[in-house]
C-alpha cells in the first residue's frame, strides 16, 4: 500500500511543478494527505508551508488534522485543531469528530469537553457524532446513557442507518439485554430480509453472538446461492462462532469457486476462527497457503497470527512473528496486537520482555493509553519485583493513574506494608 502512495504521491509533485493545471485547495489537501502517510505528519506540516496562502484554508488543515488523528499523536491533534482556531477558520463537525476519535481511543474523559464546545460553537453532531458517542457509551456499558444519545439523535432528525443500529444491537447483547438486542435485529431485518439484503451482513453475526444458529443458517440461505463477499466473511464469522468451524471452512473454499484470488482480509477472516477456537496447526497451514497464494499481510492478519500462537502458549514464537512480519512487510501492528502479546508476559511475570515490548509499543507512537502501564505493573506484581521509580515514569509521561493502576502502584511498592505483593498474590 505504501508503494502505491509513493507513487501517487510521485505523481502529484510531478503536476504541481509542472504547473500544467491549475491546483484548488483540495488538490493541495490530497497531497497533504499523500505526504503524511508516506513520509509522516512533521513533512506534511513543513509541506504546508509551501501551500499558497490562498489555498491554505481549513479543508488543508483538517486533513492534517486527521492524519495526526489516525496515529494517535494527541499532542500534534491538540496543537493543529488549536492552530486552526487561531487562524480563524469555523470548529467544522468534521474537526470535532476528529477529536471525538481520539478521545474515544485515547482519553474517554474529555469527550465531554468537544461535545460542550460543539454546543457553545453552535456546531451540530453530524451521523458520524452520534456513532461515535453510542460506540463509546455502549463498550462502557453504560446501556442507559446509550439510548438517551440514541433519543437525542432522533430528536434531531437522524434516523440511525444500519451501522448504527447493528452497533445498538452488539451493544445490547454484550450488555446482556438479549429482548432489545433481538428486537433492534428485527428492525434490521424489515419486512422481509429477501428484499432488504443488504442488512444479511449486519445480522449474521449478531445472531452468531446471541447463540441463534437457526437465524445464522436462516439468513445464510437468503445469500447462498449468490453471496456477496462481505457477506462471505460475515458468515465465515458467525459460523465460527457458533463453533461450525466446517461450515466457515466451507463458505471460504468456496469463495474460490466464484472469485479465484481473494485478498487477504478474507483468508484473516478464516484464520481468525481458527485462532478463537485455538486450532493451531489449520491456523499455521492457512498462514503458508496465504504466503504461498502471494496474499499482502495485513495488521488485523498480524493480529490474528500473534492471537493463534500466544494461545498456544509460544509467546516467544508469537513476539518474533510480530516483530519479523510487521518489518519485513512494513506493517504498524494494532495496538490490541502489542496488548495481546503484553498481557501474555505480565501473566507469566517475565518483566525483561515486558518491558521490551513496552518500549516497543512507545516507540511505534501508542503512547498516552494507561492499558499499557497496567499491564506491565502486573507483569512486576506476578514477578514479585518492585517496579522501582514508576510512579515517576507515568508523571514524566504525563499518565494519571486509574482506580486499577493505583491498585496496583500500592500493591507493587516495597515500602507499603498494608499492601505487599504477597498478600495480593495470595
Amino acid at each position: 500500500l505504501r508503494r502505491y502512495l509513493l507513487h501517487f504521491l510521485q505523481l502529484l509533485e510531478y503536476v504541481e511543478e509542472s504547473k500544467l493545471f491549475d491546483l484548488g485547495e483540495r488538490d493541495y489537501a490530497s497531497r497533504v494527505d499523500l505526504v503524511a502517510k508516506v513520509h509522516g505528519i512533521y513533512k506534511a506540516e513543513k509541506y504546508i508551508e509551501n501551500v499558497p496562502a490562498s489555498h491554505r484554508g481549513e479543508v488543508v488543515y483538517r486533513t492534517l488534522l486527521a492524519n495526526c488523528v489516525a496515529i494517535a499523536n494527541v499532542k500534534k491533534t491538540e496543537q493543529v485543531f488549536n492552530k486552526m482556531k487561531d487562524l480563524g477558520f469555523p470548529v467544522t463537525v468534521f474537526s470535532c469528530n476528529q477529536l471525538l476519535l481520539l478521545y474515544k481511543r485515547v482519553d474517554k474523559k474529555k469527550l465531554g469537553d468537544v461535545l460542550t464546545m460543539m454546543e457553545k460553537e453552535n456546531v451540530k453532531p453530524s451521523l458520524f457524532t452520534y456513532k461515535l458517542l453510542v460506540d463509546t457509551k455502549g463498550a462502557a456499558r453504560d446501556i442507559e446513557d446509550m439510548e438517551k444519545v440514541i433519543q437525542a439523535m432522533q430528536a434531531d432528525g437522524i434516523e440511525p442507518d444500519l451501522l448504527i443500529q447493528a452497533t445498538i444491537a452488539r451493544h445490547y447483547i454484550f450488555g446482556g439485554y438479549r429482548e432489545k438486542a433481538e428486537a433492534i435485529l428485527e428492525q434490521i431485518e424489515g419486512d422481509d430480509i429477501n428484499e432488504n439484503r443488504s442488512a444479511c451482513k449486519f445480522v449474521l453475526p449478531l445472531y452468531a453472538f446471541l447463540g441463534k444458529k437457526a437465524d445464522v443458517e436462516r439468513i445464510w440461505k437468503v445469500c447462498e446461492v449468490n453471496a456477496r463477499l462481505d457477506e462471505c466473511m460475515s458468515a465465515i464469522e458467525a459460523f465460527g462462532k457458533l463453533g461450525d468451524v466446517e461450515k466457515a471452512e466451507e463458505i471460504f473454499e468456496n469463495m474460490f469457486k466464484t472469485w479465484k484470488t481473494l485478498s487477504f482480509e478474507y483468508y484473516n477472516a478464516m484464520l481468525k476462527v481458527y485462532a478463537n477456537k485455538k486450532l493451531f496447526d489449520k491456523g499455521k497451514e492457512l498462514a503458508k497457503r496465504m504466503g504461498d497464494d502471494g496474499c499482502r499481510l495485513g495488521p488485523s492478519t498480524l493480529d490474528s497470527l500473534v492471537k493463534l500462537y500466544s494461545d498456544a502458549g509460544e509467546v516467544e514464537k508469537a513476539d518474533s512473528i510480530l516483530h519479523k512480519l510487521s518489518y519485513k512487510n512494513k506493517i504498524k501492528p494494532l495496538y490490541t496486537t502489542y496488548l495481546m502479546l503484553l498481557d501474555s508476559y505480565s501473566k507469566k511475570g517475565d518483566v525483561h520482555n515486558a518491558e521490551k515490548l513496552f518500549s516497543k509499543v512507545r516507540q511505534m507512537g501508542y503512547t498516552g493509553r494507561i492499558r499499557q502501564y497496567q499491564l506491565l505493573l502486573e507483569a512486576y506484581l506476578n514477578a514479585k519485583t518492585p517496579p522501582y521509580g514508576f510512579k515517576e515514569r507515568m508523571k514524566a509521561d504525563d499518565i494519571f493513574p486509574n482506580r486499577a493502576v493505583a491498585s496496583l502502584l500500592a500493591a507493587t511498592d516495597p515500602f507499603n506494608r498494608k499492601n505487599a505483593m504477597s498478600e495480593l498474590l495470595d
